[in-house]
């Protein structure tokens, strides 16, 4: 199984100009995704793709490889990370590299458990999945069997379908969130389904680690608190 890290980072960030490569503590932030990948002793390689040439000195002086410079119509704020996974397979594959596995790692988690990777790619090749994805588990209260939507008449139901509600939240079964630390897809799924996901989705549970997913300022000050609370 041979496999292929990809981390994406784009310029023009909005929420936190500059973001992939702001100083968080006394390293860019694109740091602590590199040296995910530096403890990894399963992927086979690891590239950057990126359309900012700031941030493509960046990775190369972190040892990062970046064979490409993003195209700009795969940089806007509406593209897809499917987009830019196919574009990277597309590139390899025109110079016959062939991968069977993508490892997409983003930039905006930063505090992954040093064997993270490794752990969830061991995972990932004893399972049948499609992909692996990694969660945290979702508070009690916003469990989606407690959890309402509004139907046609304005009367709320239960969002999972239940026509009555699970009373005891010992009975509540284990619901999960993406964190967006981690993702492990089949090439054979992203090109032929056209999906991150497939059908058959694998997961390796965060819950309990540090985690911050960097979006907004607010963000990034969470973040900053862990890096004091873990250094």
């Amino acid at each position: 199984m041979k496999i292929l890290g990809i981390i994406p980072a784009r310029g023009g960030s909005k929420g936190i100009p500059g973001k992939n490569i702001k100083l968080l503590g006394n390293k860019p932030l694109l740091e602590y995704t590199v040296d995910s990948v530096s403890s990894s002793k399963f992927l086979d390689r690891c590239i950057l793709s990126s359309d900012d040439d700031n941030i493509i000195q960046v990775a190369q002086k972190l040892g990062l490889e970046v064979p490409f410079k993003r195209p700009s119509n795969l940089a806007g704020d509406n593209i897809f990370s499917l987009d830019v996974i196919k574009h990277t397979l597309d590139f390899f594959e025109a110079k016959n590299e062939y991968f069977d596995v993508v490892c997409f790692l983003q930039v905006t988690s930063p505090f992954r458990e040093k064997s993270l990777i490794d752990k969830a790619i061991l995972k990932f090749k004893e399972s049948e999945a499609d992909c692996l994805i990694s969660v945290r588990e979702v508070p009690v209260e916003y469990n989606p069997h407690w959890t309402f939507e509004p139907d046609e008449t304005n009367l709320l139901q239960i969002a999972t379908g239940e026509s009555e509600i699970i009373s005891q939240r010992q009975k509540l079964p284990k619901a999960y969130h993406r964190d967006g630390s981690i993702y492990l897809t089949k090439t054979s799924v992203i090109k032929n389904q056209n999906s991150l996901y497939g059908k058959k989705i694998s997961f390796i549970d965060t819950t309990g680690s540090s985690y911050v997913n960097i979006d907004e300022p607010e963000d990034w000050e969470k973040a900053e608190k862990i890096l004091k609370w873990i250094e």
